[in-house]
């Protein structure tokens, strides 16, 4: 357990799409606003099933798909008080190792301050780590020739 009760790391099989969701229900009943998580994986290892999950258990606005296309969504609460989140696809910026994340979602004018938002990034390692100190890294694997997934994750320290 981290320090504020939540689960620091863990790994899990996902068998079928459902688990994936449920995982992702499960991890972001523990969010807060500030928090930024890193989903990293292959094409088709399910980082936007398990983005789709987190966004259940934040009660936020849907629908939540990959947005490749235009880098990030904004899911707005739909509890006063909760925060919003923040869908991010830096599949786009890979090939500039120096992106700058930050300017690239604050020139999107996505009318929220990522203080108050989860941000989930897709495709964010070694990006996404500079938008905190601090952040959830959930790693999604797809067996050769299988729908079996297996998840691992962990929170850094600052």
């Amino acid at each position: 357990m981290a320090d504020d009760g939540r689960l620091s790391a863990g790994s899990a099989t996902l068998e079928t799409a459902q688990d994936t969701l449920a995982l992702g229900q499960r991890l972001g009943a523990q969010l807060r606003a500030g928090d930024v998580v890193v989903l990293s994986g292959p094409l088709g290892a399910g980082k936007t099933v398990l983005a789709k999950g987190i966004a259940a258990a934040m009660d936020v606005d849907g629908p939540v798909t990959s947005p490749t296309f235009v880098l990030a969504r904004l899911h707005r609460a739909r509890r006063a008080g909760a925060p919003a989140m923040v869908h991010v696809d830096v599949y786009r910026l890979l090939d500039h190792a120096a992106a700058d994340l930050l300017g690239e979602l604050d020139s999107l004018d996505l009318d929220t301050d990522l203080d108050d938002a989860v941000v989930v990034v897709e495709w964010g390692e070694g990006l996404a780590e500079r938008l905190s100190d601090r952040h959830l890294d959930i790693r999604l694997e797809r067996g050769v020739d299988s729908e079996v997934r297996t998840a691992t994750w962990t929170w850094s320290a600052p």
